[in-house]
């Protein structure tokens, strides 16, 4: 039936679906496969005013002890199906967005220490092999800085703690960076990107990739795994239930008004180590548990009865 229609109106047809369908739309034929894959299609998306931001969400499953997926999360639907499950998406050490594509950072497990390098087409669902990093890494993390992606890497045989980084439009490696001696952070590390430089986690340490040069911001001293939405910095502080934000440029600390209910939710319900907060468009993504468990006479917990992950959904306003 569809191939009696010409191919500008299934692509208009096609990009009215929305987008958490299209791993199922492109099982139906290569035709389908290769539209739904095409820049066309997200063009005449755009036109159309069909476009949307997806966020995915790594989930472990506890009871078989390891077994670990990538899902689409969406907003409930009529068959109360949130999550689409994504099996082309590897699992890996860690991850970084730059447009419509994630790019995957896997240490290999043979003795050359290598660690492999996957692009993954959020359009399209295909996984594209890339140059992987000549050095020696155990574990890695990355983000992004104006389309470049930055890499840490650490071997736990010796001190040297490397950095690289990945062009994204050559799809090709710089020269290896050595971090200096005198920059020290947790293990494993973490980073974010604000204003077009790097913050480590666990210690005051900045990175400014124009300069090459490392410096320091005392302000930023303690603090948490967040994320960071137009160069503000934002992480939920669970000793005092808020939700803090860091503007780099002014070096102050604020927080988010008008979330005390949801917070104070979720602090009830949810321990500190299942409370996270990430970005995507606009927009602040919340996540905890609920937890219910079996308690005994004296209030001791004895076992976990049920747990769920709930998300809340949380937009900026001016002046917020």
């Amino acid at each position: 039936m569809t191939t009696q229609l010409p191919e500008d109106v299934i692509i208009d047809i096609l990009a009215r679906v929305p987008r958490c369908n299209y791993p199922r739309l492109s099982l139906v034929c290569k035709h389908f496969r290769s539209l739904i894959a095409s820049p066309m299609l997200f063009a005449v998306r755009s036109l159309l005013g069909c476009t949307e931001l997806c966020l995915y969400v790594l989930l472990h499953n506890r009871e078989t002890g390891g077994d670990e997926s990538w899902s689409i999360l969406r907003q409930k639907t009529k068959d109360n199906s949130r999550l689409v499950l994504i099996p082309s998406l590897p699992v890996a050490q860690s991850y970084a967005a730059v447009g419509s594509k994630i790019y995957i950072f896997d240490s290999t497990k043979d003795d050359s220490m290598t660690t492999n390098v996957l692009s993954f087409d959020c359009r399209s669902h295909t996984v594209q092999p890339l140059p992987s990093i000549d050095v020696n890494v155990y574990t890695t993390v990355a983000d992004t800085i104006n389309g470049k992606i930055y890499v840490l890497g650490y071997h736990n045989t010796n001190s040297e703690k490397p950095m690289v980084v990945l062009n994204t439009e050559t799809q090709t490696w710089e020269p290896v960076m050595t971090i200096p001696e005198t920059v020290h952070y947790m293990w494993t590390p973490s980073f974010v990107m604000m204003a077009g430089k790097m913050y480590t986690i666990g210690g005051s340490y900045v990175y400014d990739p124009k300069e090459s040069r490392w410096e320091t911001d005392e302000k930023l001293k303690f603090w948490v795994k967040g994320c960071v939405l137009d160069d503000v910095f934002y992480c939920y502080d669970f000793c005092v239930n808020s939700l803090r934000t860091y503007d780099p440029k002014q070096r102050l600390w604020g927080a988010v008004k008008g979330v005390e209910q949801l917070l104070a939710e979720t602090k009830s319900c949810s321990p500190a180590s299942w409370t996270k907060i990430v970005g995507y468009g606009r927009k602040l993504a919340l996540f905890f548990s609920k937890e219910e468990m079996t308690r005994e006479r004296w209030g001791v917990d004895i076992s976990l009865e049920k747990q769920e992950i709930w998300c809340a959904e949380i937009s900026q306003e001016e002046g917020i």
